[in-house]
């Protein structure tokens, strides 16, 4: 347990509360709660007339990060820390890479968008990387729990707002740069900055394993001198490759050796992502053919390229959200298709607009039918949404089905013979946001109850 809380529900005795002032809910308005629940003393931005010791600073929250930083950086740092950045793929690269490192019988941990794993323990996460107390949390469970690796998503959020403030990674790596988040970053520029700054949290001899088919890798190479590559003329070279529904064999080289490998990953930017977990291991001392020996025993996580057969066809339930991870996975199952690719896609509502015509239009040039339905409406108007989208679209291969469910019991429906379904934008996720209220609903879930 770490000694500083800032939630005033989960104090515990002899704990310290820091009372931080958030977008939303003041924690000032919480102290006597803290209080109640055996807060010892209170971290505050106001002067105080109550029970226990309080001290007032100018900034609780810079308090916070630099107090978490100064007690409990030096044990966080004895967990050898691997931090992945990047638009799309940081999901796939983190989850291969934790376990890959089982399969080498390390004690291993990963953290990012589909929760916090270690051996038989399971927590669900809120944000890619979560806000710095959860992650210190964290990563003291994992030193108290042996871990010795430790593997993490490390978005661009989270580098802005210092949210790994104290971290020493061993490894880093970057797998692309596509629009997203510009609703935060405004201006594609100022999100490679914030990505950038992945590089100041390395070791003196930290690497930084980079796609060398992505521009935006020459501006790390330009910032951090220290690095690998991987990609069509990277340092691990792609050579060739065959996709199948279920599977892809890989030929690459490595230092003038090559190597053949069949993964239980389909599609090209699964092949990226593959190679980002093996350019990492490989760097920090482990040998290919060790790590090519394992690889029949990894599989995507939950949500990433999810294949269930469905009558005679496939129906794929991937997370991809932005306009470049959704042309990547419509054209890898163009490269597979025997019949029709129908799509069912939405955008999130309170997110980026500026990317929904441009999604709209990417989903209905590449697929022979699209269903355009509700993703995470939230306090948005689903119509608003939907007219967003509709503005990119110039064909007339599509419908509009609001309700999620019943749109992918129409894409199942409509299947025929080897055709591809294609349901995107949720994938891990067991719900949906509409309002304020978080409701049940998998798209898996959907499909495997669906009776044929």
């Amino acid at each position: 347990m770490l000694k500083y809380e800032t939630n005033s529900k989960l104090v515990q005795k002899g704990q310290v509360f820091v009372a931080i002032k958030g977008h939303t809910v003041d924690g000032h308005e919480y102290i006597e709660e803290a209080i109640k629940n055996g807060a010892s003393k209170i971290i505050s931005e106001k002067d105080l007339n109550i029970s226990v010791p309080y001290e007032k600073v100018e900034d609780t929250k810079k308090y916070l990060d630099d107090i978490l930083v100064k007690e409990y950086k030096n044990e966080i740092n004895k967990i050898k820390i691997i931090g992945i950045t990047g638009t799309n793929g940081k999901t796939t690269s983190c989850f291969l890479t934790y376990q890959m490192l089982l399969k080498l019988n390390k004690n291993a941990a990963y953290l990012g968008t589909i929760g916090y794993y270690r051996k038989d323990y399971y927590q669900i996460m809120n944000n890619t990387t979560p806000d710095i107390l959860t992650l210190y949390k964290i990563l003291m469970d994992a030193r108290d729990n042996n871990v010795e690796y430790l593997v993490m998503e490390v978005s661009s959020h989270a580098l802005s707002y210092e949210r790994i403030k104290g971290l020493k990674l061993i490894c880093g790596a970057f797998t692309n740069l596509t629009e997203d988040h510009l609703d935060y970053h405004k201006t594609m520029e100022a999100y490679l900055n914030e990505k950038l700054k992945i590089t100041n949290y390395l070791t003196k001899d930290g690497v930084m394993i980079l796609n060398s088919d992505d521009k935006a890798s020459q501006s790390f190479m330009n910032k951090y001198p220290n690095y690998k590559t991987y990609g069509l003329n990277g340092d691990y070279k792609i050579v060739n490759y065959e996709i199948l529904p279920n599977k892809t064999n890989l030929e690459f080289s490595y230092d003038n050796k090559t190597y053949n490998v069949t993964t239980n990953l389909t599609s090209k930017f699964n092949i990226y992502n593959y190679l980002t977990c093996v350019g990492i291991l490989n760097s920090i001392g482990f040998e290919l053919n060790e790590l090519i020996k394992i690889t029949k025993d990894i599989y995507p996580p939950k949500g990433r390229c999810e294949t269930y057969k469905v009558g005679k066809g496939y129906a794929i339930v991937d997370y991809a959200h932005t306009p470049d991870a959704v042309q990547k996975v419509i054209e890898a199952y163009l490269e597979l298709k025997q019949n029709r690719i129908i799509t069912i896609i939405g955008c999130g509502g309170d997110r980026d607009p500026i990317k929904r015509p441009i999604m709209g239009d990417i989903a209905t040039k590449l697929s022979d039918y699209v269903i355009f339905t509700n993703d995470n409406p939230r306090t948005e108007d689903p119509v608003k949404i939907m007219d967003d989208i509709i503005k990119g679209v110039h064909s007339d291969n599509y419908e509009i089905i609001h309700d999620r469910k019943k749109a992918i019991i129409k894409g199942i429906e409509m299947m025929e013979d080897n055709d591809i379904l294609l349901v995107l934008g949720k994938g891990h996720e067991d719900y949906q946001i509409i309002g304020h209220e978080k409701i049940h609903f998998d798209d898996a879930e959907i499909i495997q109850k669906y009776e044929y």
